[in-house]
């Protein structure tokens, strides 16, 4: 008797996927044009050719448990030279975000923070918190005293981390349940694919590999290899190191606040405050740079996750510097209300982290040392 292959369609998945920037995925007739110029495809089963038929045919279990949708960084090399004009870059881009709402817990929350509509609810969870939470318990307080800025009345270090650190610790718990399903969902799928003979995944050893990723990650060593779009590499490094700057100055202030006991504000000249400063500038003009390359180029695609993403870092970032400038020129009301706006976008940042497209940082990196790890028999065209 003849075997018979079905076919698993998810036609709501290939809307999905149309609706959020993959709309010319069914443009696509196999030519593999994308997979040849791609600089940084693999030589044994390239992408984005399989990835561009198994979308058209809403093969979605498939597709999110490919790491290799996540080797890709959207440079757009394959989309200008695809004879179809099928954009295979946004296809795939498409796809990580299907990924990143697939595996983000709990479930309910991911059609809320996809829906723009929902947009204004989002932005007022935290002005609802902290005037629940802050008025009642005195720990908040717009009132400047006679024109002047009084730090007792302003936002209590209390009120913020309060707020702040359940929203951290949500974010992690939401990533560590997603990207334990995620991990083991690619192995299987490399097995049972043949691009790994690992039969498990020895933590010690993925966890020595994701040391050597990390490096690479930073320092932006494939997506520097694209062509078309590789000014996009810079303002995307900026950005990134800008944030993560920002992380490390937070996190000095906090342990020199509850473990220290030193208190606020700090002076101009203390080294934590040029870093401070120095990353606030960079994190503005790097994310900055990306919407002015984003708004010249209206032939690619961006999407709602790309403008929140963009328009969040950018915007925490400009509160940032105008909290500080109108703190130094003594504008007490200006203060009050920037910061407030500021730590708004910052909860943002935290709490809706797993279920935005800033999650892509996380899933590509974990998916780049799985692929290391599993010592997938190909060769980069790039040798990297």
């Amino acid at each position: 008797m003849k075997k018979v292959n079905v076919v698993d369609t998810d036609l709501n998945f290939i809307k999905s996927v149309i609706s959020i920037g993959g709309h010319d995925v069914k443009k696509c007739y196999q030519c593999a044009t994308c997979s040849v110029v791609c600089p940084i495809s693999p030589e044994y089963k390239p992408f984005p050719r399989k990835e561009m038929i198994a979308a058209s045919w809403g093969l979605k279990d498939q597709l999110l448990k490919d790491a290799d949708v996540w080797l890709c960084h959207n440079c757009g090399d394959c989309s200008v030279h695809c004879p179809r004009e099928a954009k295979p870059a946004d296809v795939m881009s498409a796809i990580r975000m299907q990924a990143i709402l697939e595996y983000a817990w709990p479930k309910p929350i991911t059609k809320i923070l996809s829906d723009p509509k929902k947009l204004p609810l989002l932005l007022a969870i935290p002005i609802i918190l902290f005037i629940i939470v802050g008025v009642p318990a005195g720990l908040l307080n717009f009132t400047p005293e006679s024109g002047q800025i009084v730090h007792s009345h302003f936002f209590s270090t209390w009120l913020v981390d309060i707020i702040m650190i359940p929203a951290a610790v949500w974010a992690f718990l939401s990533f560590t349940i997603g990207l334990n399903r995620f991990i083991n969902d690619i192995h299987q799928n490399a097995l049972s694919e043949g691009k790994t003979k690992e039969k498990t995944i020895n933590p010690k050893r993925f966890i020595s590999y994701l040391i050597r990723t990390v490096p690479e990650i930073l320092k932006h060593q494939r997506f520097s290899r694209c062509g078309e779009n590789n000014e996009r590499s810079t303002a995307h490094m900026m950005a990134l190191f800008g944030y993560l700057g920002l992380f490390v100055v937070t996190s000095i202030f906090f342990i020199a606040l509850y473990v220290f006991q030193e208190h606020g504000p700090f002076s101009q000249l203390n080294p934590v405050k040029w870093l401070a400063n120095i990353s606030g500038v960079i994190l503005i003009i790097g994310s900055g740079s990306m919407i002015k390359s984003r708004l010249s180029k209206p032939q690619h695609i961006s999407t709602y996750f790309d403008w929140c993403l963009i328009c969040l870092v950018f915007g925490l970032g400009v509160t940032g510097m105008a909290t500080e400038m109108a703190r130094l020129a003594g504008w007490a009301a200006g203060t009050y209300v920037i910061y407030f706006i500021h730590l708004m976008l910052v909860f943002c940042s935290f709490a809706y982290l797993p279920y935005s497209k800033f999650a892509h940082l996380v899933y590509r990196t974990v998916a780049i040392t799985y692929v290391k790890f599993a010592d997938r028999k190909f060769s980069f065209k790039d040798n990297s």
